[in-house]
């Protein structure tokens, strides 16, 4: 990718930021980690960003071979962006980066917002293979109109858009709640007592899929003595 702000350093580090480096640029991918999305799905899940900002960085990732664009079939005949395998495998590099800003990073403040995909995304940050040793499911996740399948095998987790066929369990639910019982904020019990959750299926396992989440530690802050 041409970038004008090169770091003008050969180290894998200072290229990646060359890359991917510049303001939005990493919350574009984000919002394409689960599928492709048109411009106006962009411009709703990041308000804060400007049109001309948002088909500035759609252009620097389409140059750098991050993105491309796609039409749907009939009959919506949409133009979409899509990630390209190279745009996929910054998916680790997300994960991480929202495992160490959840742990790290300062609280969010009165105001803040998070995409719909994003609270999706945020259970991979969460996810405690640890925990999910002998655990093996799909499960789909219905977030009011948004529907996503998580899939749980051999101690990782994968999070797909669309309603998982096959699913074991379906947790009828909002993406705040979900969060909220991810992050223990608030107990599954209590969550479905409030009537802010719902699992049909096997309701066991979504219910244990649901305990999979821990929220990261943050690193210690104390100097090694001299």
């Amino acid at each position: 990718m041409t970038n004008k702000r090169c770091y003008g350093d050969a180290c894998g580090i200072a290229r990646a930021l060359d890359a991917v480096g510049d303001r939005w640029t990493l919350m574009v991918v984000r919002e394409l980690m689960l599928g492709p999305k048109r411009f106006t799905d962009l411009r709703r899940a990041l308000p804060r960003v400007g049109p001309d900002v948002l088909a500035q960085r759609l252009r620097d990732l389409e140059a750098g071979a991050l993105v491309v664009r796609d039409t749907l079939p009939p009959p919506a005949h949409a133009q979409v962006y899509v990630l390209t395998p190279k745009g996929r495998a910054l998916e680790n590099v997300l994960v991480e980066l929202g495992r160490w800003g959840g742990a790290n990073a300062d609280p969010p403040t009165p105001g803040m917002s998070m995409s719909e995909d994003a609270h999706l995304l945020s259970l991979q940050s969460l996810f405690d293979p640890a925990l999910a040793e002998d655990f093996a499911a799909t499960i789909t996740l219905h977030l009011g109109e948004s529907a996503y399948h998580a899939t749980v095998c051999d101690g990782r987790i994968t999070v797909a858009r669309g309603a998982a066929p096959d699913a074991d369990a379906t947790i009828h639910t909002s993406p705040e709640s979900l969060i909220a019982v991810a992050h223990k904020r608030c107990r599954c019990t209590d969550a479905i007592a409030d009537g802010q959750l719902r699992i049909t299926g096997d309701e066991d396992l979504g219910a244990r899929f649901l305990q999979l989440f821990t929220l990261p530690s943050p690193a210690a802050t104390d100097l090694p003595a001299a």
